[in-house]
C-alpha cells in the first residue's frame, strides 16, 4: 500500500488545497496552516435550535471559501483529504468520547451523478482514517430541492429542507457525528438531526470544515 502511494505521489504530487503549492506529503502547506482563518475558542462550537450543536475548524472566507467552492462545484475531489483532516482535529476536540458512529449529510441521487461523488461522504471517510473507522450511510435525500444557496431568508431555509431526507440505516441507540462541508445557517444539519433522532439515535453531533460567522451567513447562503 505504501509503494502504491508513493508512485501516486509521483505521478500526482500532492497539492495544498488552499494555495495550490506541490508539496513532499499530502496536506496543508505550512504557509497556509500559519494564515488560515482558524477559529478561536469557544467559537468554534456553533449551538442553535433544534439541538444543533456544529464544531467548525475555520471560518468560511478567502482561500477556505475558495476551496470549498472548487470541492462543490468544480470536481476538485482530491483536496477532501486533507480538508477531511481539518475536521478530523476539530471534532475530536470539541467531541470526544460523544460519538461512536460517524455519517454525512447526503446528496440527492440526481446531484450525485451530476457531480460524480458527494462531497460530505469523502470528508466523513478522510475524517474516520484518522480514527481507523468507516463511516456508516444514515440518511438518504429523497428529493433534490432547490439549492440552500439560492435562498437567503431563514425560514425559507429551514422550509426549502423539511422532509427531503429519510434514515436508511440503523441510527437506534448510537452517538452520531453527522458530517457536512460547511455550515451556514444550520438548517440543513437541524433537519437531519431531527430525522437522525426521530429514528432512535441516542445523541447527534455535527462537525463541518467550516462555519459561516453569524454576521455574513446572508453572503455565504448566496455562494
Amino acid at each position: 500500500m505504501k509503494l502504491f502511494e508513493t508512485i501516486l505521489n509521483l505521478l500526482f504530487p500532492p497539492k495544498c488545497p488552499f494555495c495550490g503549492k506541490v508539496q513532499d506529503v499530502p496536506g496543508i502547506c505550512p504557509d497556509c496552516e500559519k494564515d488560515l482563518p482558524w477559529i478561536p475558542g469557544a467559537e468554534a462550537l456553533r449551538e442553535g435550535p433544534g439541538g444543533l450543536r456544529c464544531a467548525g475548524a475555520v471560518w468560511y472566507e478567502e482561500t477556505v471559501r475558495d476551496a470549498l467552492l472548487r470541492l462543490k462545484f468544480q470536481g476538485a475531489s482530491e483536496i477532501a483529504e486533507p480538508l477531511g483532516e481539518l475536521l478530523a482535529r476539530c471534532a475530536a476536540e470539541q467531541f470526544g468520547g460523544e460519538f461512536d458512529t460517524v455519517t454525512w449529510v447526503p446528496v440527492s441521487r440526481k446531484r450525485l451523478r451530476k457531480r460524480g461523488y458527494d462531497q460530505a461522504e469523502l470528508l466523513a471517510r478522510s475524517a474516520c482514517r484518522h480514527w481507523d473507522v468507516q463511516p456508516v450511510r444514515l440518511l438518504e435525500k429523497t428529493v433534490d430541492n432547490q439549492p440552500q444557496s439560492g435562498i437567503h431568508d431563514a425560514a425559507a431555509r429551514r422550509a426549502n429542507v423539511l422532509g427531503v431526507y429519510r434514515a436508511v440505516g440503523d441510527a437506534a441507540g448510537k452517538r452520531i457525528l453527522l458530517i457536512d462541508d460547511i455550515c451556514t445557517s444550520g438548517a440543513t444539519l437541524t433537519e437531519c438531526i431531527r430525522v437522525l433522532e426521530e429514528s432512535g439515535a441516542e445523541q447527534v453531533v455535527c462537525g463541518a470544515v467550516a462555519l459561516a460567522r453569524r454576521e455574513n451567513v446572508h453572503k455565504a447562503a448566496t455562494e
